[in-house]
């Protein structure tokens, strides 16, 4: 059981982030919502997932390969990122007349900057530390362990975010629904 708490704590972090409205099931749930029954919520999740993942996984790459990023270099990232998406809003470049891709791919850079700007990543440190050091039968997938195995920590704990995230969307969308078939009713 002590080899299952870091797992735990990996898979507890990303229910968290599916929690908070910011990491993008409130998007899901209008977008859902906008479109009608027809429209899928994993339309929607899929974009907000892959961005979380690559954030999330850019921290247990860069320990793994020795890639250090000075903490104002990564601000500045984030903020020139920032930057770019606001331009892009401010100028007039509506993503509503776009297709669903750049619509996606937009969601995606989102959810990339907001697990970055909160710092998704880091906070599965000490988590990785003690899966990445420890002699659980998981740490002899690899050879080396520790990049295989963190990896896998970023993928258990994104899964954990996609599910909260759906869970919360639906409950949102079923919400609102009901609440529309109330306001339809006659008195």
């Amino acid at each position: 059981m002590a080899n299952d708490w870091p797992w735990l704590a990996v898979a507890g972090l990303g229910a968290l982030h599916g929690l908070n409205p910011a990491t993008g099931w409130l998007f899901a749930a209008a977008s859902h919502l906008q479109a009608g029954e027809g429209a899928p919520l994993w339309r929607v999740l899929g974009p907000i997932a892959l961005g979380h993942l690559a954030a999330v996984a850019l921290v247990p790459a860069a320990v793994a390969l020795g890639v250090s990023l000075h903490g104002t270099a990564a601000r500045a990232l984030v903020f020139a990122l920032l930057a770019v998406i606001a331009l892009c809003q401010l100028s007039g470049c509506a993503l509503r007349r776009a297709p669903g891709a750049v619509r996606h791919a937009g969601l995606a850079l989102w959810s990339f900057t907001i697990s970055a700007v909160h710092g998704a990543g880091f906070m599965l440190v000490p988590a990785l530390t003690s899966l990445c050091l420890s002699n659980a039968p998981a740490r002899q997938l690899t050879a080396s362990g520790s990049l295989l195995l963190a990896l896998t920590a970023v993928v258990v704990h994104t899964t954990a975010m996609l599910v909260v995230s759906a869970l919360m969307a639906s409950v949102v969308c079923r919400a609102a629904q009901g609440v529309r078939e109330r306001l339809r009713r006659p008195a």
